[in-house]
């Protein structure tokens, strides 16, 4: 069965789905994302996402193209469409189409939306966490407003790029002063000797990662003991954990960072423990 992606109000198959060539997306990276977790055929932490993806609207003084409403109906379809049980689904909206040019499109002008989805291989991703996954640090370059889920990502790929080189899976940023900002596509965490979790918080330098905030509902509840704080790298390399946290992993453990093992090498009791326990603190819809 051919993939179906939703344009602009139009389902259509993958292959042949495009946007104009002065679509702002494609010609100044003027549009932000969302990625939506699809678990049994449902939408997973969709009121966090929806709200996040209106944050960086209003950030941007961007257009919403549809309500909320029929955005939940589009993104529905797009799953039935593409017959998605488990994976994920992505939305992206731009500022629109006009003729080349820095300031923004007339008043009126309609914005752009894509919607696609597709399943997730589970079995692979579960595999990998059984295992953990290696990271690798770099400076952090990306622009200063990366609270916005933007689809300007050339730093985050040129990261990704280099750290699959290095035969790691993430990349983790590092800011001017040695700490941690998160990871190229992820929100990084470690859990330190003495057993307390610690995870950079929210001060307009990295993302409001929806599963970040997932796990710390779900640290709240089951109590456990938590600092909201940048760590540094040698903290990182001498943590008793490590774990990332995305929509699409959700709690990854991290087993190695710049070739070294965290603890014992294996993932820990704390990060597969939020991993197995998360779904149970997310919204279904």
């Amino acid at each position: 069965m051919s993939r179906i992606a939703y344009v602009n109000g139009r389902y259509i198959p993958h292959a042949e789905a495009g946007v104009s060539i002065d679509d702002r997306g494609f010609q100044f990276a003027d549009s932000v994302y969302e990625v939506c977790e699809v678990i049994g055929g449902r939408l997973v932490d969709e009121r966090r996402h929806m709200a996040r993806l209106q944050r960086s609207l209003d950030r941007l003084a961007m257009a919403r193209p549809l309500t909320e409403r029929a955005m939940a109906v589009v993104m529905r379809e797009t799953i039935r469409r593409n017959r998605v049980t488990d994976g994920v689904v992505y939305v992206q909206v731009s500022r629109g189409q006009m003729r080349r040019d820095f300031p923004f499109p007339p008043d009126g002008t309609p914005a752009s939306l894509v919607v696609t989805a597709r399943n997730n291989d589970l079995a692979k991703i579960e595999a990998r966490a059984a295992k953990g996954v290696a990271v690798v640090t770099m400076p952090d370059e990306r622009w200063r407003h990366v609270d916005i889920k933007s689809v300007a990502l050339l730093p985050n790929v040129l990261a990704k790029q280099a750290a699959r080189e290095q035969g790691a899976q993430e990349a983790w940023l590092v800011d001017a002063k040695g700490y941690v900002t998160e990871g190229a596509s992820s929100t990084a965490w470690i859990v330190t000797r003495d057993g307390v979790l610690v995870t950079r918080p929210l001060k307009g330098d990295i993302l409001p990662g929806v599963t970040r905030s997932v796990v710390l509902d779900l640290v709240a509840k089951q109590g456990l003991r938590f600092e909201e704080r940048a760590f540094t790298v040698d903290e990182a390399y001498a943590a008793r954990e490590a774990f990332i946290t995305s929509a699409s992993q959700s709690v990854m453990p991290v087993t190695q960072i710049d070739g070294r093992p965290v603890g014992n090498g294996a993932p820990g009791l704390t990060a597969s423990g939020l991993r197995r326990d998360y779904h149970s603190q997310a919204e279904f819809t």
